[in-house]
């Protein structure tokens, strides 16, 4: 026979189990408060006091050993942090769950950007693009827009959760040198392949001579617009979304297509003097010659047909 008293003990041994969780909780509430709404950071604080409630509800809404879910597509992308993770999963339990989901985002660490890896090797392109430069150009120089985009962005969430206008106007120039940089050069490594060159097919090819006569017209008047680029810049083939067909810009320094124009980025063609110099010096004509020998057509041909949908 069950002696008295012995369910109050182990309802007592249960409260106390659960502290250190609830007291961590309670903590991060605390320390990531300026994030919340009052509301909800009332809330928490009222739920983790130990004599608020029954043992039986502290029990239902104690953290699931299940972990915070990930996204599955994002591999290359930090994992939230323990404590945000142990909040997140502690505000989904209960009754209160739809109040708290949307709130509790911002305690989930900004994923940060990440190099992504070439397709090929730096010496695949040659003899049009050399090994030296493939390497320079990928593991320094787009490296180091991917970093400063990094610690630009770290910036601008602290001024952000200060209330900091000032500061967050300062550092808009640098996202959009460093986030244009690490979008443009994205998309050019894709643009590029050892079997690449030649001509496009398919609709690419129809919409080309749709929109500029023919492939050769086409070709000549991207050149001619990037052999243009005062200072540093790029070329592009774009796809106009709202009249249905291809333009060609030139972008100056690292500012993306899409966000200057409104142009859904096809082609990019790098002329920053980091893309060629080494092997070209300063004939930027005779670089644009030989790039359209490692074109991936396969690739521009797939951003064509993705755009349309």
């Amino acid at each position: 026979m069950r002696k008295a008293g012995v369910g109050k003990q182990d309802a007592l041994k249960n409260g106390k189990r659960n502290e250190p969780i609830k007291t961590a909780i309670l903590l991060i509430a605390t320390r990531y408060a300026r994030c919340l709404k009052n509301a909800v950071f009332l809330h928490l604080k009222k739920h983790c006091d130990c004599g608020a409630r029954s043992p039986a509800a502290r029990r239902s809404s104690a953290p699931s050993a299940a972990g915070a879910g990930g996204d599955a597509a994002a591999p290359s992308v930090s994992r939230p942090a323990p404590g945000a993770a142990m909040l997140c999963r502690f505000a989904s339990a209960g009754r209160s769950s739809a109040k708290l989901v949307a709130p509790l985002g911002c305690l989930v660490p900004r994923q940060k950007h990440t190099l992504p890896d070439l397709p090929y090797d730096y010496a695949a392109l040659e003899p049009h693009i050399n090994a030296e430069i493939m390497q320079l150009h990928h593991s320094k120089h787009h490296a180091t827009y991917v970093n400063n985009l990094n610690v630009a962005e770290e910036k601008y969430k602290e001024a952000l959760a200060k209330g900091d206008v000032t500061t967050q106007v300062s550092l808009q120039p640098a996202l959009k040198f460093n986030g244009g940089g690490h979008i443009n050069h994205t998309i050019f490594w894709t643009n590029l392949s050892p079997n690449g060159g030649g001509e496009p097919k398919g609709e690419l090819m129809e919409a080309i001579k749709r929109d500029f006569g023919s492939f050769a017209n086409f070709k000549e008047k991207l050149t001619a617009l990037s052999v243009g680029v005062q200072g540093s810049g790029w070329g592009w083939l774009g796809y106009n979304k709202e009249q249905g067909r291809l333009q060609i810009a030139a972008c100056a320094n690292q500012d993306p297509l899409q966000g200057t124009t409104g142009l859904i980025p096809l082609l990019g063609i790098d002329v920053w003097e980091h893309a060629y110099y080494l092997q070209y010096k300063n004939v930027r004509p005779d670089y644009l010659k030989a790039i359209w020998n490692v074109i991936n057509w396969e690739n521009v041909s797939s951003r064509y047909a993705a755009c349309k949908k």
